[in-house]
């Protein structure tokens, strides 16, 4: 059913960054704060109301919830619901992450120049964690993915960013790309031609693009080394191409993810090591394979900076490690093209997500 968007409320002095919509604790922004006013009856003037009609809940969020859940699929959406009716977002309370949305704009608040229109329809590119979120139905979760599809509103604040979808490819594949966006472009950033570039995960969805960034930069000159601790990721690595190496190792054993690159590299290590898992405890292993004054850059949200940041001390090395930030210039344009260069990946992509 269409909403009536001429009943909602317009009103005035919203915060650029979303702070009016803080309930608890006050005086914090979106993010930190324990629970948002997801109201949809209004809208401020500097806010942009969306129709949701699918939520792409973080790697490392829909993890714990379905093991918490026993992958259950009533039990993932009785939690998902919970958590989005006690803090009006959905932000995990254990791993602290969201996710994203795709939807179609309902109305633009008057302050805003945008140009954005009632029913374009869109991708958030700011996180779950901050965004308010009403949701009215849980409809299905698309197996094998962390896609929900529900009927619901959600709020873009004046200072967040989105994408409008393309038309040359299923919305749903579009939205699964640009959840991890800012990994491949990162990747694209910090590696360098020639370098020995590992990547932790490399068979999952942000590492897939990962690797393909990866090679491209790194070139004829350059290793990627791709690492996943599972034989069907293993095998996906291998039919996918872009790794000129694929190793089976656990990234929360450190030794053994460490004996596993030595030997790769010739004890050399990696320039830049790149971490996509979304599992906790990978930190010790990721920071042993990079060499010293090499680049180490964190995209899991189950990372933890007092475990990176004391074990990088405790084992005296001296390197550059970066903690994702799921936003960087263009990265919704870059790696909607990796998917537009690859046809391998297009193909993989949408089997599981279109």
């Amino acid at each position: 059913m269409a909403t009536k968007t001429e009943n909602i409320e317009v009103k005035t002095g919203g915060n650029p960054f979303g702070a009016h919509r803080v309930i608890e604790p006050q005086n914090t922004l979106p993010q930190p704060a324990l629970r948002l006013d997801n109201n949809m009856d209004y809208i401020y003037d500097n806010e942009i109301m969306v129709e949701v009609e699918t939520l792409n809940i973080d790697s490392a969020s829909f993890t714990q919830i379905k093991e918490e859940a026993g992958n259950d699929e009533a039990k993932i959406k009785s939690k998902i619901t919970e958590i989005v009716g006690k803090r009006g977002k959905m932000q995990n309370p254990v791993t602290g992450s969201g996710g994203m949305f795709r939807g179609k704009i309902l109305k633009v608040g008057p302050k805003l120049k945008r140009d954005l229109k009632p029913g374009d329809k869109i991708a958030s590119l700011v996180s779950l964690s901050l965004t308010p979120l009403k949701i009215d139905e849980i409809i299905g979760i698309k197996k094998g993915t962390e896609q929900v599809n529900i009927r619901g509103k959600a709020i873009i604040f004046e200072s967040g960013i989105y994408a409008k979808l393309p038309s040359d490819m299923p919305e749903t594949l579009a939205l699964a790309v640009l959840d991890v966006a800012g990994a491949p472009a990162q990747t694209e950033r910090l590696v360098k031609k020639g370098d020995t570039v590992v990547i932790i995960g490399a068979g999952g969805k942000s590492g897939i693009l990962c690797s393909y960034a990866a090679k491209k930069k790194a070139g004829e000159t350059g290793k990627v080394i791709g690492i996943t601790g599972r034989d069907a990721s293993l095998q996906k690595m291998k039919e996918m191409g872009f790794c000129d190496m694929c190793l089976k190792a656990s990234a929360t054993d450190a030794l053994e993810l460490y004996n596993a690159i030595h030997q790769a590299t010739g004890g050399k290590m990696a320039d830049v090591v790149i971490n996509c898992v979304n599992i906790q405890n990978t930190e010790m292993g990721s920071i042993l394979i990079t060499k010293e004054d090499g680049i180490l850059y964190f995209f899991s949200m189950a990372t933890s900076f007092t475990k990176a940041a004391l074990g990088a001390e405790g084992v005296g090395k001296d390197i550059n490690m970066i903690i994702g930030n799921g936003y960087c210039r263009d990265h919704a344009n870059i790696t909607l093209d990796i998917v537009r260069e690859s046809p391998k990946i297009r193909e993989v992509y949408e089997k599981l997500y279109a």
